[in-house]
Parts: structure tokens; sequence; C-alpha cells
């Protein structure tokens, strides 16, 4: 008999451990297909610009609330109170990184503009709500203390969703975008710290009772000590654990576990006390060091891990909290409980916002939108709301209106940042990033891309005959171009947001880079004043790289990106295909770059020993006419400058005098006003260029007086083997009579039809092309670049 009750129990077991295994499968499948739901979502919602939480709530809130779900999975206690341990884990996270990311010596920022605006908001909020809540009876019990905890919430902002939201929308590096986030901040950190205090003293799980003095006195102790810990005792480990653990290589797992354990071991003091753990992480991260390799690692993992994970997990929480059936949407006062809050919320950030921009001198139009985006909430406001239910201090419905109010909160925020841009439109200069636009008094902005260690002469020999005069100089920010491959992909180490972040561990580019670096500070150090040098790298597919380099240039302000031809010059001096992936990248980025654009081709500058005391390198520009041609012509006036190039310009003119078909064609070509416009214009410029380099011999000067296209192809064909640097414009020329029909024999259009001339594999193997495309105001963003000013 006891053996035949060891195998019952036996068999039991496994049938148990069978049933345990299966049911985990069965919710990592339904948490799989989850994240696909909210993923469809996300892009149906795309069109609307509507952020990714309102996809996370709308199907966590849906797939909680549908009867199959809930008598088959959430019935089980075990399954619920496995899920709120989670989500409380989710939260104490969250929030430690929250406080992480926010600088503690804000609190000496008080008297900056963001700080007055952020406040201003809280203040008028916080009255409104004290005033209007009450009347609401939103808690089962008539409670002032619970009604001033309501009206902080509404007075709050989730500045971690209001930056995300902000950067999603294009607007981040604006001076309004800025200031609002820096305000967001303020706010958030200010109505976070009212309710710590706040439950420093009240007692919520007994109806927002006075705590007793001495629980107070624990509290206060605990966390007192715990600071100290955190802003004194930590960064001394972080330190070590940084100096042990230099950037680059892996982290050393000892070292990890150490400095995770030290800062667990800080949070977890106050809930002993009986603190709440929620709070108690945002107070410990808020006077934790950011600087360092852990701080960065936490905060980037943890971001990442719940963006694609957690908080999808989180809105599903929510909806087996607070069931959808109990909504009670038939009663006129859930639906109070609703609009209310939120137009309180709304108005006292509104209101905040105008006067305290009024009295700082800001536009009305920005000020609103200001208060209008500090209003949103976000996760730590609805976890709030659920466990006001949980307490049993506010009804099941009114726990979901107040969930929905944040939703509110959020779904509005396209409209006012699309508002914000558009008049950003109305009122923007209109500014050209193009070398003609720049202030002689300004230094030279140039996005220099390099693929190869191949490239690094040329690029260095550009620098040297771009420097023009020492004060104000040139600003180059060398960036390596990296084929974001499946093999250098595994070798990444990600440490928080953004490029910045992104170290390649890969040997071969750490090799490419370390020897463009020994060459380019070898140049460097050999007397190149007014040269300034910053590294970058573009580190993407070949499909999406062009957007890396339009959006760096746009970041950077730059105002001429050169990029490297997409053949390279063989052994024989005939150019030759490598990557065919790069002639596209530099397509794309000429239609949508937000400066102007130089493609160099490379045969034999990066060869050439440019000395400064004589003549080195016999160059030539090619003007005929239109807006890239000035643009060149602009160029070789910085070019001019260098002691060791001697420069020829050439014009092409159209040949004005005798009776020929073809003079009489190209006269009833030049005759609209627009072309009679542009080529005053270009008159003009030529004028201007001529008196600063020409008239006082420093650059020669040739007239060629040319009938038809046939003339110029010919005519170019003879400059071969007289100069080693060409400087030639794209296109947008309205003498097209020169030009015409030379494109259909184009090899490489890019380059233009003059251009592909000189690029051609018969022309030359040792004259270089530097191509350029002067910046057109016509792109997405209609003459509107990131960092615009309406403030």
């Amino acid at each position: 008999m006891d053996f035949l009750k060891q195998n019952n129990t036996k068999v039991e077991c496994r049938n148990q451990i069978t049933i345990r295994i299966a049911s985990m499968s069965v919710y990592l499948l339904g948490f799989f297909f989850a994240m696909f739901l909210c993923n469809c979502v996300h892009l149906l919602l795309r069109p609307i610009s509507q952020p990714r939480i309102i996809a996370e709530s709308i199907v966590g809130l849906l797939l909680s609330n549908l009867e199959f779900v809930r008598s088959r999975f959430l019935n089980d206690s075990e399954v619920q109170q496995t899920l709120n341990y989670i989500v409380d884990a989710i939260m104490v996270c969250h929030m430690f990184v929250v406080g992480l990311e926010i600088d503690p010596n804000i609190f000496l920022q008080l008297t900056l503009p963001e700080a007055k605006v952020a406040y201003s908001g809280v203040l008028t909020t916080f009255v409104l709500a004290c005033l209007i809540t009450p009347l609401l009876n939103i808690s089962k019990q008539s409670n002032p203390v619970f009604s001033s905890c309501l009206a902080i919430v509404l007075a709050g902002t989730d500045s971690p969703l209001l930056t995300r939201l902000i950067t999603d929308l294009k607007i981040g590096k604006s001076d309004i975008g800025r200031f609002i986030v820096e305000a967001g901040i303020h706010s958030d950190v200010v109505s976070i710290l009212l309710i710590a205090i706040g439950f420093l003293i009240f007692d919520p799980d007994k109806n927002f009772q006075n705590r007793s003095v001495k629980m107070m006195v624990e509290m206060m102790a605990i966390l007192v000590f715990q600071t100290l810990l955190a802003s004194k005792v930590v960064p001394s480990v972080m330190k070590w654990v940084n100096n042990e653990n230099p950037e680059g290589k892996p982290m050393k797992g000892s070292h990890l576990v150490v400095a995770l354990a030290f800062v667990i071991l800080i949070c977890s003091m106050s809930p002993i006390v009986g603190y709440t753990k929620v709070l108690n992480a945002f107070l410990v991260g808020l006077f934790m060091p950011r600087e360092g390799r852990i701080s960065k690692m936490m905060i980037g993992k943890v971001n990442y891990i719940f963006r694609t994970i957690f908080y999808p997990l989180f809105f599903f929480w929510v909806g087996t909290e607070a069931k959808l059936s109990e909504f009670e949407a038939g009663k006129i006062a859930t639906w109070g409980r609703i609009i209310v809050p939120f137009i309180i919320a709304t108005s006292g950030k509104v209101v905040g916002s105008v006067v305290s921009g009024l009295m700082l001198g800001l536009h009305w139009p920005e000020s609103v939108a200001t208060g209008l985006l500090l209003n949103i909430k976000g996760h730590f406001q609805v976890y709030l709301a659920i466990n006001a239910y949980r307490m049993n201090i506010i009804s099941m419905s009114t726990s979901l209106a107040l969930v929905f109010v944040t939703f509110l909160t959020i779904i509005y925020t396209p409209v006012v940042v699309a508002k914000i841009i558009e008049r950003a439109r109305r009122r923007s200069p209109m500014q050209k990033m193009a070398l003609q636009c720049v202030n002689p008094v300004n230094e030279l902005r140039i996005l220099l891309c390099i693929r190869s260690p191949q490239d690094v002469f040329s690029a260095i020999n550009f620098m040297e005959i771009s420097r023009g005069p020492v004060n104000p100089g040139i600003m180059v920010y060398l960036t390596d171009m990296i084929d974001l491959t499946d093999k250098i992909a595994a070798t990444l180490i990600t440490q928080g947001d953004g490029v910045d972040a992104v170290t390649v561990t890969d040997p071969t580019v750490i090799e490419m880079r370390d020897t463009i670096t020994k060459d380019v500070n070898a140049y460097l150090n050999d007397d190149c004043q007014g040269v300034n040098l910053q590294r970058m790298m573009v580190l993407s597919t070949i499909n999406n790289m062009h957007q890396d380099i339009s959006i760096l240039a746009e970041d950077l302000l730059v105002h001429l990106v050169i990029l490297p031809f997409h053949k390279i010059q063989e052994e024989d001096g005939r150019l030759q295909v490598v990557n065919t992936g790069f002639r596209h990248i530099n397509r794309k980025v000429l239609r949508n770059a937000p400066c102007s654009v130089g493609i160099l081709v490379d045969r034999g500058l990066g060869k050439t020993v440019i000395a400064r005391s004589s003549i080195s390198l016999n160059a030539a520009v090619i003007f005929i006419g239109g807006k890239d041609d000035r643009e060149a012509l602009v160029y070789a006036g910085r070019v001019a400058r260098h002691p060791g190039v001697k420069l020829t310009v050439i014009r092409f003119l159209l040949e004005a005098a005798g009776d020929s078909v073809s003079s009489r064609i190209g006269k009833a070509k030049a005759s609209t006003s627009e072309q009679l416009e542009e080529m005053k214009i270009d008159d003009e410029c030529f004028a201007e260029f001529y008196d600063k380099h020409v008239a006082g011999g420093r650059v020669a000067y040739v007239e060629k007086y040319l009938v038809n296209s046939g003339q110029t192809f010919s005519t170019l064909r003879s400059l071969e083997g007289q100069y080693g640097l060409f400087i030639v414009g794209r296109g947008g020329r309205v003498n097209s009579v020169l030009t015409v029909g030379m494109s259909d024999w184009e090899e490489c259009p890019e380059l233009g039809p003059i251009g592909d001339i000189l690029s051609a594999s018969d022309f030359s193997v040792t004259a270089s092309v530097l191509i350029i495309q002067q910046h057109s105001l016509k792109g997405e963003l209609d003459g509107l670049h990131d960092e615009f000013s309406i403030m």
C-alpha cells in the first residue's frame, strides 16, 4: 500500500508540474500575441501620430476584460498575485530610473523660466482641484487629505513620457521643445516629492489618518540615512566599478553584482519601516550619481525592457484590477468624474503657464501649448488610481474614470505639436544652410564622411585646402560610415539611448577607426591652426544610412556635407565600384540633406602632398551659372586663400555674336523673367568673386564663349591633364543650351552633366572632382529645421 501511495504521489507531482509548464507556455504565447497586437494597433494609429502608450492601453484593457481570459487565467488567485508582484516591481524600477535621470541640482534652478512656468502651473492646478474635486464625491468617504492628494496628482506631469513624445514628434531640439522638457521635469519632481511628504505624514491604508509621531520619526530617520548613503557612499562604489571596467570592455560580472546589490540594499531600507517602496525608489534614484557606466547601463537597459515588454503588461494588469464591465457608463456622475478632472488639470496648467509666460515675455500661443503639454499624465498616475481602488478609497468605476483622464491628456499631444510646428513655419526665417549664407565672422561647419582608411588622406587634403582664414576657421565633423551588418550588430554594446551610447567592439571596426584617428591626429599636430575637428560615427544599414547622415547634419547645423564617390581608384588609375549601396546613399542624401552637399571623386587628391610655402596643386572651378555653380564658386573662394593651391576660374559664356540658329535659340531660351533674374544673380556673384580674388592676381581667370553643349563637351575634354582638382556645381543652370542633351549619356546622374564628364573613366586618371549642390529649401520640413526658435 505504501508503495502504491508513493507512486500515486509521484504521479500527482508530475501532473502538477506538467500543468504548471503548460500554463506557463500558454501565458508566454498570450504575452507574445499581446505584443503583436500592440504593434498592429500602433501601426493603425500612426497616421494620426498617436503614441505607443495609447496602443498599449487599448490592447491591455481589452484583452484583460475578455471573458475567456478572465475565466481561464485571472480567476486564479496565484496568477493575480504574481501579476501584482510583477507590476509592483515594474513601478519600483520605473520610479528609480525616473529619479536617476533627474539631476538633483534641479533644486538650485528655481529662478529659471522653466521652473517658474512649471511651478505656476502646478500651483494653479492644485488650487483649482482643491476647490472643485470635493464637490465630485470621488472618494467613498469625504476626506480633505485625499482631495489634496488628488489635486497634487492632477497638478503633476509624467516627465519621461513627455520627453519621449516631444522627441518622437521631432521638436525635441527646438527652443520650445527643450523648454517644455525642462519644465516637465520640474513639475514631475515637485509633485512626486509632495506625494512622498504626504505619505510620510498621512496613512492611506487608514483613510489618510495622521501617523504617529514615532512612526514619522522612524520613517524620516531611515529616509535621511538612505539619502546620505545614496549621495555620499554610492558614488564611491560606482567610481570604483567604473574605473575597474572602462568603456569598450565587457563588464565584470562580480562588479556588476556588487553595484546592483548595493543599490537594491539601499532601496530596501525604507519599506522595512512601512514607507512605500515606489516613492522610496524615486528618492534613492534622485540622489544617486547619474554619471558613469553603471548608471548609464541601468537607465538604458531598464528603459528598453520597459518599453518593449513591461509597459504592455502594465496595462494588462490595469484591466485585471479595474473591470470595464463595472465602469457605470450609464451614470452622469461617472462622466463628470472624467470630464471635470480633465478640465481642471488642463485649465490649471494652461492658466498657470500663460500667466507666468506673460510675466517672462513669452508669446501666449507658445505658453498655451506649454501648458497643454505639461498636462501629460502617465504610468505613475495610472498606478496611483488603481491603487486607490485596491485600498478601497475609491470605487472601481471612479478608478477607471481617472485612468481615462490620463489617456485624455495624451491623445491631444500630436495636435498641439502640429500647431507648434505650423506656427514655427510661419515665423521661421527660412534659413538656408549653404556656403553662400555663411556669415564671414562664423566658422564653416562641414560634415566630412569617409568609408575606410583609403579615404582618409583625400579627406585630410580636403580639410587643408578648405581651411580659409585662421579666424574664424572651420569646424570639421569627421564621420565614419559603418555598414551595420549582422556581424557588427552582434558586437554592439548599448548604454542608454542614441548613437552616442553605442559602442562597437568588432575588431575590424576598432582597427579601422584607430588607423583613421592616428592619421588625422598626425595632420592636426602639424600646425593646423583654424581647423577644429571632432570624430563622429554613422552606424546604420545601407538602406537607412542616408537618414542618419541627414539627421546628424541637422543636429550639428553644418553648412556642407562631403560624401565619398561610390567608386575608388584602382592601381591602373581607373575607378571601380566597391559597394553600389553607397551610390544610393549619395543619391538619397542629395535629395534629403538639410544643407549643401558635395561628392568628392578622388583620383589622386589623397596622394598629393599639399605644401604651404609653394604651389603644389592646380585647381579649376568651372562656372556656367545657376545656384549650384554659385555655391561651388563660394567654396572655391576658400580654396583660393591657400598658398599651396593655384586656382583658375573658367567661365563658360553663351556666344552672343552672329545670327546662327543655335545663338538665336539660346537668346530665346534665356528671355523669361525668371531666367533673366537668375542670370543677374550669377553676374553679381561672379563680380563679387572677381573683385575679391581675380582682380588682385591671386586667381587666374579664363573665359570660354560657346554656342552649344557639343562645344561644352569638347572644351571640357581639352582641359584634361591641366588640373589636379575640378570644382563644379551639380546642376540648376539657366543657360541650359550649354548643357542640353548631356544628361542623355550620363553614367552617374548624381554628379550632374559637368561632373559626370570630368569623372568619366576615359577623361583622366589624375584629376579629382568635387561636385557641389546648394541646399534647397524644398524638403520634408519645408524650410523648418529641428532647432527652430519661436518663443
